[in-house]
């Protein structure tokens, strides 16, 4: 394509992509909204939606200001789990959290995409379906300031210290204390 064929085309699609524009900024205003509706109007105006986060369970979700939230999100609170989520937080696209005993992420903690919290275990009973054997939860507790890299899976029972730092795809089964940097399967500090 010619310089000035697609220099051509540029100017001519700039009307369209001012309205694709408009329609994004909308788009994440339904999402605010949708969201804000089904957690009882609780959700601030400072909290950037990009898209209306899959939402299953009591929805005992609590969420600060500040936020920004991806695509992609899932967030799931059963028996009395509750999700708690502090100022300035960032979940990345495909973000999964799952509360059956709780989950708090302080201010300012980061996930990366597609990390997974889930604080409960199936049971495994002889003779007993997993599906229908009940879980087994213990509290999830992320504090200020730390980071989480993509792809981590996050077990129950496990705190992150404050600035931690967590490397991509790690499987944390354990606590992380605070400043220390956790990596591999299972997490271990590689640096405090």
């Amino acid at each position: 394509m010619s310089q000035q064929l697609k220099k051509s085309l540029v100017t001519a699609l700039r009307p369209l992509a001012a309205i694709s524009n408009k329609l994004d900024a909308i788009r994440r205003l339904w999402a605010n909204a949708r969201l804000n509706s089904a957690l009882g109007g609780t959700v601030d105006a400072s909290v950037v939606v990009l898209s209306t986060p899959e939402l299953h369970g009591s929805l005992k979700i609590s969420l600060g200001k500040n936020l920004y939230l991806y695509r992609d999100l899932y967030l799931e609170t059963q028996e009395q789990g509750h999700i708690h989520i502090g100022d300035d937080v960032v979940l990345s696209r495909g973000v999964h959290l799952v509360a059956f005993a709780g989950i708090t992420l302080e201010d300012g903690v980061m996930i990366g995409e597609y990390s997974s919290l889930r604080d409960a275990n199936h049971r495994v009973l002889p003779g007993s379906s997993v599906r229908h054997s009940g879980h087994t939860a213990k509290p999830i507790h992320i504090c200020r300031n730390a980071w989480v890299g993509r792809g981590v899976t996050i077990l129950g029972g496990v705190t992150i210290g404050e600035g931690a730092v967590i490397g991509a795809n790690a499987v944390v089964t354990k606590d992380i204390p605070a400043g220390a940097v956790a990596v591999g399967i299972p997490a271990r500090v590689i640096k405090t």
